[in-house]
């Protein structure tokens, strides 16, 4: 997820510094988005606002390598803000959890912490912030961090079919996307319910189609998958 949030910055914020444990990335995205790859005590003694992104159960182990941090977004999954405060005593701290779509400046970012208006700023660059309560993050994730994947799943789906049944594989998977595309558009101003309506005469093709997803238990489905989110993050 740190990696699209660089992408969405790209281009907007300059000076991006990039470190990680070894693995080659931070190296790989400095020369794919400009910026440098610098080891952690560098990174936060540079740094305006760090965005940590380590392994949930690496937070107090890396914490001590960044101790000249000010201030720190934190999108580990599950972290609560005392224990990520607790890790930076002196630090002002934000905890955000963003979805992929802050790669093109389209996410959703729950927030909830410290004012810092110059991360919360900056943050706004790559889509929608809301503030929500540091108790509803678990389940503000399995929401709109987690679903994006559900939705692609449910996109390649509809293009599989439309292959199936003859269309070429590039037009289908246009016609998808740019027809997920406007669902969302008239999603902001009419609620599911009435989209789903709407597209749905009696006897018609779409009632045909919307029986079906409901003998497959389409929405329990969906609903087990967030409970399965939800599980795995409760530990």
């Amino acid at each position: 997820m740190a990696a699209a949030m660089a992408r969405g910055w790209a281009g907007e914020l300059g000076g991006m510094l990039f470190s990680d444990s070894g693995s080659g990335r931070a190296r790989e995205l400095a020369e794919e988005l400009g910026g440098e790859a610098v080891a952690n005590a560098e990174l936060a003694e540079r740094s305006d606002v760090l965005i940590l992104a380590v392994k949930p159960n690496k937070l107090e182990e890396v914490a001590p390598q960044l101790g000249a941090v000010k201030r720190v977004a934190s999108i580990l999954a599950g972290v609560p803000l005392a224990r990520t405060r607790e890790a930076f005593p002196n630090a002002e701290v934000l905890r955000v959890m963003p979805n992929v779509g802050v790669e093109v400046g389209k996410g959703v970012l729950c927030v909830a912490g410290d004012p810092m208006p110059d991360a919360r700023e900056a943050l706004a660059l790559l889509g929608r912030v809301v503030e929500i309560g540091d108790d509803q993050f678990n389940e503000a994730t399995a929401i709109m961090s987690c679903s994006p994947a559900y939705m692609a799943l449910v996109a390649e789906a509809l293009a599989d079919a439309g292959v199936a049944e003859g269309i070429d594989p590039d037009l289908v998977r246009e016609l998808v996307t740019e027809t997920a595309v406007g669902t969302a558009e008239l999603l902001r101003i009419h609620s599911p319910a009435e989209v789903r309506e709407s597209v749905t005469s009696p006897g018609g093709s779409t009632e045909a189609g919307l029986k079906a997803l409901a003998a497959g238990r389409l929405a329990e489905s969906l609903g087990a998958a967030v409970a399965a989110s939800l599980a795995r993050m409760r530990g």
